[in-house]
């Protein structure tokens, strides 16, 4: 068994003792470690995921598995800094809820145990459990922004377990998550544009961990998830949702400095997703 000195090893766990807000409980977090050439930067994804290239000692790394905090015993899951932070009437009504949680996290992930070394189901855990807990967060926290941000990370690390494990139905379980995704950014930028609920709470809009693409990438990915996941059983609908996507695109390119300074990534894809959507409207015109 690797041994947290271990030069082999790819995660150790945190010196210093989490206290857990809701229920007292004392962890060490397991951290994933990212030098030595464990960590090797590959492509970046039409979704803004950035992927990794295994390497020959180490393997298949993912530091989204490792990135929220949970609680062992309560399962209180959030971010480093929410976790940390997190408000007096906040922590009442997830003591209250600690049953619900742990009955919930057994009725999807029997076989998640947070406190051994995490896997990828660990990983979707996590997130699945940051999601339940965001209704007890307010406005200023931006809960529902962090929402879309974590249903998407929960998508992909769904995605990831499917090409391991084809005949477990976690691509029917990435498609839950893409689809509460897709609602949950739709939900921030109508939220954002109506001064209901900014998205500022969230430090980091990522959407994944190298790099934070700020209110560009929330609009680009809020877009994609329109036309990628909106419902295509009713024309209607779907002409709505994308009419919405098309006009998402174009504040990409009408806000701000100009559309030179903004990163490729967003500016190559949004124009990709823009030609799509202007593809297949015109298509159900004809």
């Amino acid at each position: 068994m690797n041994t947290d000195n271990d030069k082999h090893s790819v995660t150790f766990l945190a010196k210093a003792e989490t206290v857990c807000p809701v229920c007292d409980y004392k962890f060490k977090k397991e951290e994933m470690m990212t030098g030595g050439g464990r960590l090797n930067a590959g492509d970046l994804t039409v979704e803004l995921r950035r992927l990794y290239i295994p390497s020959k000692k180490y393997g298949e790394l993912n530091p989204l598995v490792y990135y929220l905090t949970v609680c062992p015993r309560c399962l209180f899951a959030a971010s480093p800094l929410d976790f940390a932070e997190i408000k007096p009437q906040q922590i009442a009504v997830l003591r209250a809820n600690i049953d619900d949680r742990i009955s919930s996290l057994k009725s999807v992930f029997s076989s998640v145990d947070f406190t051994e070394k995490r896997t990828l189901l660990e990983g979707v855990a996590s997130y699945y459990l940051a999601l339940i807990t965001l209704d007890s967060f307010p406005k200023d926290m931006s809960p529902t922004i962090k929402g879309g941000i974590y249903s998407l990370r929960g998508a992909w690390l769904c995605n990831d377990l499917h090409s391991k494990y084809p005949n477990e139905n976690y691509d029917y379980m990435a498609n839950i998550f893409y689809r509460k995704a897709r609602f949950y950014y739709t939900q921030a930028l109508q939220g954002e544009q109506d001064g209901i609920e900014g998205i500022g709470g969230a430090k980091n809009l990522g959407p994944d961990l190298d790099k934070n693409y700020g209110y560009d990438g929330v609009l680009y990915i809020g877009a994609y998830l329109q036309y990628k996941y909106s419902p295509r059983d009713n024309e209607n609908k779907r002409k709505e949702a994308l009419a919405d996507a098309k006009r998402i695109v174009a504040k990409i390119f009408g806000m701000g400095k100009a559309s030179k300074n903004k990163p490729a990534a967003i500016l190559d894809n949004a124009k990709t997703i823009f030609d799509r959507i202007n593809s297949e409207l015109k298509e159900s015109d004809e």
